[in-house]
């Protein structure tokens, strides 16, 4: 128990932060917005059942309505045609659930750019500084749009489409086929840029990442408070029964 017990100290003392990656969920929460023609996701509700009232004197409890893929969520692989034989949420090996992460930091092209496409060149780049990527564990993406946090500002659609940054068709597959790198993690409302649906595949990263079997986290918070390498990251998604994904509440451990 030396290890856990050594982690133990390291968190009451501050050697190790816990940072935590989530949006909160309420009826205000950025949703995927699609063409109209296709089904639409459900924002988050809260139904109130009581509250310390004739309906329940001593006790207060929600119901609640949400989507799969609202707020900070995990994409299972069956969230996609690509993966739609391969794992649910609830299948997802709990071994995927703690992972280490490292974060490559383009906010600074996005502010010049919203459309602005990670290339294998900027990972490339990302290696040759900081080290080979971790076996199993995550890409972040920090671009910097986690400040938009209303609908508008997140989806920031012109007349010719939303415009926001994410992954290029080359990049998505090769860490989807060639990286030892088991998802990405991005701040957007989901994982691929804003004009995905004009790429061939389109949607890339949900094409291929989903389709080899591996995971996209969406609507991280404060990955400019992580380190470029060395960061744990615990994702708990609800374990939903053939569910093709779930609001997740994103942790990431941080020696200090």
């Amino acid at each position: 128990m030396t290890v856990l017990a050594d982690l133990l100290t390291a968190l009451r003392t501050g050697g190790v932060e816990i940072i935590d990656l989530t949006a909160p969920l309420s009826d205000a929460t950025p949703v995927l917005e699609l063409p109209e023609q296709f089904g639409q996701t459900a924002r988050f509700r809260l139904e109130e059942i009581s509250r310390y009232d004739d309906r329940g004197p001593a006790w207060y409890w929600n119901n609640f309505r949400t989507g799969e893929h609202t707020g900070t969520h995990f994409d299972a692989p069956n969230h996609w045609a690509s993966g739609r034989d391969l794992a649910d949420i609830a299948s997802v090996p709990v071994g995927a659930l703690v992972a280490p992460a490292v974060v490559l930091d383009v906010a600074a092209h996005v502010a010049e750019d919203p459309d602005f496409l990670i290339e294998r060149e900027h990972i490339d780049a990302f290696v040759a500084e900081h080290g080979p990527l971790p076996e199993g564990g995550w890409l972040l993406c920090r671009t910097g749009w986690s400040a938009r946090t209303s609908q508008q500002d997140m989806i920031n659609r012109g007349e010719d489409g939303p415009h926001s940054p994410g992954l290029s068709v080359e990049a998505a597959r090769w860490v989807a086929e060639e990286s030892p790198l088991q998802g990405i993690g991005v701040e957007t409302v989901g994982t691929d840029a804003g004009a995905a649906a004009g790429f061939d595949p389109l949607f890339p990263c949900h094409h291929y990442l989903l389709g080899n079997g591996k995971y996209g986290l969406s609507q991280l918070r404060n990955l400019d408070r992580l380190p470029a390498t060395g960061a744990l990251v615990l994702a708990s998604p609800l374990r939903i029964e053939g569910g093709s994904g779930s609001p997740t509440r994103v942790l990431a451990l941080v020696e200090r």
